[in-house]
């Protein structure tokens, strides 16, 4: 007899004490049940409803309220327990009845304690793969729910990706950044601090929902109390409650999440996002916003080289208005040189990279890079004292 797999709460409904004290002590308990008694429906009622237990045993001759009676009321009150009941012989038609309206099995008076013992152990064991089926039923759905939420972020991070890679205007693409940051993490209030070259300050670049006073400082250096640490770490921060209460940054929330914008493995800025409520981000919020993150240091790298792209294009406009269609060797080279820094930088990127559609964006763009270094290789060349001195070509090759 296997007494921990037959454990349970059972509750015992007998007008009989001896009846009783026979289930009780030399039957149940042996077996690890936990155990309640009652000697009418009234009190079995209320034990039910209180006791909650796995498995009623309740005889059909109660005072009152019958055991049948009892069965219906439990039933009313949305209480599927399974009951087996107990009658003296003769009574098999109200044993009928009883199995009709939900009774599971059937034992007679005086009762036998191997045949209770093993109608116990049966209906336990029912009732035992009856909530394993139910757990593994809501295993099976949470799982489902999660792969949907999976598949939910996947879909949104790569909207975010087309949206921001996308973007070569910086004004735009801070923007979208914050948006995006919101979006993924739930969060109230955001904003993107962006390293000076000149001056290695951190700049407010774009901001939503941040009181008027701080969103006045738009464009201008701000220290936040915790971005100038997420900047000397390089790791993300994420901070609550009384961690967060030793920062300023405490005033503007009662959470916050700082990642680092990273171009060759060094931050050149940060997106932080915070909310109001006692509630503080989770792993997954953080996974989020770190890919997001991950989008913003292509997009910056991104928005670089088309400024820079253009600015050359318009030079090389104006040199072949001025002077014909050949280009400066120095000046060729110079561009070429600094397009290779770019597809290092891509190289690091895309190895740190953790989402797929990021990888494919980088992926992209390095192909394109290497096409503008054929093209440029393919231009046709024109030396320096072939109409050009040597300083007007180092000039035409300066950035």
């Amino acid at each position: 007899m296997a007494l921990n797999a037959t454990r349970g709460r059972v509750l015992v409904v007998d007008e009989d004490p001896d009846v009783l004290d026979l289930l009780d002590r030399q039957v149940l308990q042996p077996l690890g049940c936990t155990v309640a008694t009652a000697d009418d429906s009234g009190s079995a009622i209320q034990h039910a409803l209180n006791f909650v237990p796995d498995l009623i045993i309740a005889s059909l001759t109660l005072p009152g309220l019958s055991g049948k009676d009892l069965l219906v009321a439990l039933r009313s009150q949305g209480m599927e327990v399974p009951m087996l009941v107990t009658a003296s012989e003769g009574m098999e038609a109200d044993a009928v009845q009883a199995f009709r309206l939900g009774a599971r099995d059937y034992l007679v008076k005086p009762l036998r304690e191997a045949e209770v013992v093993t109608a116990v152990e049966r209906a336990l064991s029912d009732v035992r793969l009856r909530n394993e089926r139910h757990q593994l039923a809501e295993q099976l759905a949470e799982s489902n729910r999660e792969l949907e939420r999976r598949v939910r972020e996947l879909t949104t991070l790569y909207g975010i990706g087309k949206a921001v890679t996308s973007t070569t205007h910086q004004g735009q693409l801070f923007s979208k950044l914050v948006e995006s940051s919101l979006y993924v993490t739930e969060a109230g209030m955001g904003w993107v601090l962006v390293k000076e070259d000149r001056s290695d300050q951190l700049v407010l670049r774009a901001q939503r929902n941040l009181p008027p006073a701080l969103a006045a400082k738009l464009h201008q250096p701000w220290d936040d109390g915790v971005s100038s640490l997420v900047m000397l770490s390089g790791e993300a921060l994420n901070v609550y409650g009384e961690g967060l209460a030793q920062f300023k940054l405490s005033r503007l929330g009662k959470a916050a999440l700082v990642v680092p914008i990273k171009v060759r493995d060094q931050a050149i800025g940060v997106i932080c996002v915070a909310r109001q409520e006692h509630r503080p981000f989770s792993e997954r919020n953080q996974a989020m916003l770190e890919a997001v993150a991950d989008y913003a240091s292509i997009s910056l790298v991104n928005a670089r080289l088309f400024v820079a792209l253009e600015t050359r294009a318009q030079r090389l406009q104006r040199m072949v208005e001025q002077g014909g269609a050949h280009v400066p060797l120095e000046w060729r080279d110079g561009l070429a040189h600094q397009v290779r820094n770019v597809q290092a930088d891509l190289g690091r990127l895309l190895s740190d990279a953790r989402a797929e559609a990021l990888s494919a964006e980088l992926t992209q763009l390095g192909q394109q890079l290497d096409q503008l270094v054929q093209e440029l290789s393919d231009l046709p060349q024109l030396t320096a004292h072939d109409g050009e001195g040597p300083a007007e070509a180092a000039g035409a090759a300066a950035p």
